[in-house]
């Protein structure tokens, strides 16, 4: 399975990317390996995700997301928030 995911950026800023295994990049993040973070936006904290079968299906999804306003990917996040409960 390939994820999705959205971290929210210390300075409040959100990070969309895909990776197959999300407890790994979340510390690649954090640690600074292997990310594009500055320093500044760290620490993250995984806010939203969502698994898809095939690279090609979630780079999609990861593209559109990106394309969208702060509101939209708020609202995103609150609305999976409220699912996991």
């Amino acid at each position: 399975m390939i994820y999705v995911y959205i971290l929210e950026c210390k300075d409040k800023s959100y990070y969309t990317g895909i990776t197959s295994n999300i407890g790994r990049r979340l510390l690649e993040h954090n640690s600074r390996i292997k990310s594009c973070l500055q320093k500044s936006k760290v620490p993250v904290r995984l806010v939203y995700f969502a698994e898809y079968k095939t690279r090609m299906e979630a780079a999609k999804k990861e593209r559109e997301i990106k394309t969208w306003n702060r509101k939209r990917k708020t609202d995103l996040i609150l609305r999976y928030k409220i699912s996991l409960y």
